[in-house]
């Protein structure tokens, strides 16, 4: 039996109201098995950012459940989503979300001041040394390239041992080489950690690093595609554009 760190059951989300409204979720099912890499891809609009948000407690779905670990979160309260945010997920921006006076190493270690909790110090040695910042420790975001801040982000998702990883578009703002290499580090947290990740991208090549890639078409799963290249990838997506 598959045991799931995240599960949609009939999830559909709406912004807007009359000439405006937009269906970004149409009766979404879905579930993310403990220790997997799933990429979520679509043309704009198709509502994969929006399925990411939903899934991670960062928005609210107008129908439907989202199950994190088996608990149902639609029904939390804000106080209660945050607590979850902070405890059992973890997630990656495009743009980082580091704070510019902080070095690395604080601003991995952030997350556990503001909850009062002691970080493990030799898990955000091991974590930084994982990454490729050993040594890079005190430096701040500005003395580090775009690639060693996303991996400073990556680090300190990792930090509380999230039930799931959540990355939305954590290469869209990196160069090539730099791109490759935090696709690598999500892909060993998976290998090496059991981490299981979801990663919304519009990359093929990015996509191809995981274990299976969810199409979206208009808020609705359209294909799922298992062990696919790059090359697969890109037929298949720019076919349902």
């Amino acid at each position: 039996m598959v045991e799931y760190a995240v599960l949609l059951e009939d999830v559909s989300r709406t912004y807007g109201k009359g000439d405006t409204e937009v269906v970004a979720l149409r009766r979404v099912g879905v579930g993310f098995a403990r220790g997997s890499f799933t990429a979520v891809m679509g043309p704009s609009g198709s509502g994969k950012s929006t399925l990411l948000q939903c899934a991670a407690g960062l928005d609210r779905p107008d129908s439907g459940a989202v199950r994190i670990g088996g608990q149902d979160i639609t029904g939390l309260g804000e106080k209660e989503l945050a607590m979850l945010r902070r405890d059992r997920v973890g997630v990656i921006f495009q743009a980082f979300n580091l704070v510019p006076s902080l070095t690395a190493w604080e601003n991995v270690v952030l997350p556990s001041h503001l909850a009062r909790r002691r970080p493990d110090a030799s898990r955000v040695r091991e974590l930084l040394d994982r990454v490729g910042l050993a040594g890079r420790e005190r430096h701040r975001p500005a003395q580090l390239s775009g690639g060693q801040q996303q991996r400073v982000a990556i680090a300190r998702a990792l930090l509380g041992r999230p039930e799931v990883l959540f990355a939305d578009e954590p290469t869209g703002a990196l160069d090539r080489g730099s791109g490759h290499e935090v696709l690598a580090l999500l892909r060993e947290a998976v290998d090496a950690f059991g981490q299981t990740v979801v990663m919304v991208t519009h990359d093929p090549e990015a996509a191809a690093r995981a274990d299976r890639v969810l199409l979206l078409t208009d808020g609705r799963i359209v294909d799922v595609l298992e062990g696919a290249s790059a090359e697969k990838i890109g037929l298949r997506l720019g076919g349902r554009r």
